[in-house]
């Protein structure tokens, strides 16, 4: 499978099983366009099945990681656009986000600099946040008039913060800075700002030697289970669990248990 981008960068290390994809487009706080989302919601979707990727890195270049849709090249030209196409575009948006967290593989953002809009939902999708100290985020659609649930935003960040602090995140469009955003529980981790993607890659090359199937198991239950009662949610995890219990990683994990080594799971 190729995988070739041509709205940012993308990088496979063949050795660790790490994809990093870099928006890159510096000079423009790494806005986004119509192709980036369109590139984005592709390769996400790819990485779901691509055998020789275990974890994902999203980053961005430059001094930003994402300041949202580019005031030119998409908020100017959405007011050309009748009800279809704007629903057309939301929807573009909205499908970007379902590709990262229907991707069975662990994705990192390694945030710095301005995390906001499209970028900061695009950060909650991912399941880890390593943000350097400079990272400062804001969900800033009510700030242009729109509403504060854009992109699965209001389902997502309840989810990671609570109901308080999403309230207030989504309706005042403040920024938040990486302390506080890693005191309520939205960023994972704090580091400088030469020491982010390192982090980044250190913990994606974790996941990477993890088992690829629980951990694909793992952000499914986490996805699913939201709307679940408790019965349905056991059983679910009865479920899964069972069959994983057949798969050879459960036996490899038990075998280097006993002979005392780190286990080399598939």
């Amino acid at each position: 499978m190729t995988i070739a981008p041509q709205s940012f960068l993308y990088a496979h290390d063949a050795a660790t099983g790490v994809a990093t994809l870099t928006l890159n487009r510096p000079e423009r706080l790494n806005a986004l366009t119509f192709q980036v989302y369109e590139e984005l919601r592709d390769t996400f979707r790819a990485l779901d099945t691509a055998d020789q990727v275990r974890a994902v890195i999203i980053t961005g270049a430059g001094r930003a990681f994402c300041s949202g849709g580019d005031v030119e090249d998409i908020i100017g030209r959405l007011f050309e656009r009748d009800a279809n196409g704007l629903l057309a575009f939301t929807r573009l948006t909205c499908d970007l986000i379902l590709s990262i967290r229907q991707c069975r593989r662990p994705v990192i953002a390694a945030l710095n600099g301005t995390v906001a809009g499209a970028g900061a939902v695009i950060a909650a999708a991912c399941d880890f946040r390593v943000a350097a100290e400079s990272a400062k985020i804001a969900f800033l659609f009510t700030r242009v008039g729109l509403s504060g649930a854009d992109m699965g935003a209001a389902w997502l960040l309840p989810r990671l913060v609570g109901l308080s602090h999403a309230t207030e995140l989504l309706m005042t469009g403040d920024f938040c800075d990486a302390r506080r955003a890693a005191a309520i529980g939205l960023y994972h981790r704090v580091v400088a700002q030469d020491q982010v993607l390192a982090e980044a890659r250190a913990l994606a090359e974790q996941l990477a030697r993890g088992p690829s199937a629980a951990l694909a198991v793992t952000k499914d239950a986490l996805n699913r289970e939201a709307a679940m009662d408790l019965h349905a949610a056991l059983e679910l995890e009865a479920q899964v669990q069972a069959e994983l219990m057949r798969q050879p990683n459960f036996r490899e994990s038990y075998e280097a248990f006993i002979a005392k080594r780190e286990p080399r799971f598939t």
